[in-house]
């Protein structure tokens, strides 16, 4: 008993087809719009974050050649972070990837690293100019509360349950926790 780790013999989870390579060749050639309901980004847009993230070192093993092609480790991590609840465990993204638990952890932390660089940062992140910080202040003095339009904080989620469901609209009113409520959205530097 002691010479073998496990009593039983360990069953395999036989894996299926990979859905990753359709949308990579078939959708992302020919129906850009269920390509970008797969990984929530259109083709160009997806090309370019490609193109950013290739050369980063974080891709590369030790003898310089390349782990899993870079294009399919952003397409995983794009569906991962497309997705919620069951959709996106680890198992769920494995199965459309055709890939282990273990390698969907592993890319989307590859990914992460790469994004996550200051010279990606510095190339893909920009501020808001002085210019467009007065535009957007005067387009909520006018389209919304004028005491708002100095605000700059802007925390959201917090639900706040509704006693019954409204009369206008009310199935718009239910949350993913299956009750009816509002959501609260703090917007005031003081947190007010």
């Amino acid at each position: 008993m002691y010479d073998h780790r496990y009593k039983q013999p360990r069953d395999t989870l036989p894996r299926g087809p990979s859905y990753l390579h359709h949308v990579l060749t078939a959708l992302k050639a020919g129906r850009a719009d269920h390509f970008r309901q797969s990984l929530r980004v259109s083709p160009l847009t997806f090309d370019k974050l490609v193109s950013a993230l290739e050369d980063d070192p974080i891709f590369f093993n030790n003898s310089n050649s390349p782990q899993l092609p870079v294009d399919e480790q952003v397409a995983v991590a794009l569906y991962r972070f497309g997705h919620d609840g069951n959709a996106a465990s680890m198992q769920a993204v494995a199965n459309w990837a055709g890939l282990g638990k273990g390698t969907v952890h592993l890319i989307t932390r590859r990914v992460m690293t790469a994004v996550l660089r200051p010279g990606f940062m510095q190339e893909a992140v920009r501020m808001p100019t002085a210019t467009e910080k007065e535009a957007a202040k005067r387009w909520v003095q006018q389209h919304s509360c004028k005491a708002w339009r100095n605000r700059w904080c802007f925390v959201d989620g917090t639900l706040v349950p509704l006693e019954q469901c409204p009369t206008w609209y009310g199935e718009s009113y239910f949350d993913r926790k299956c009750n009816y409520s509002l959501n609260l959205q703090v917007c005031a530097p003081r947190c007010r």
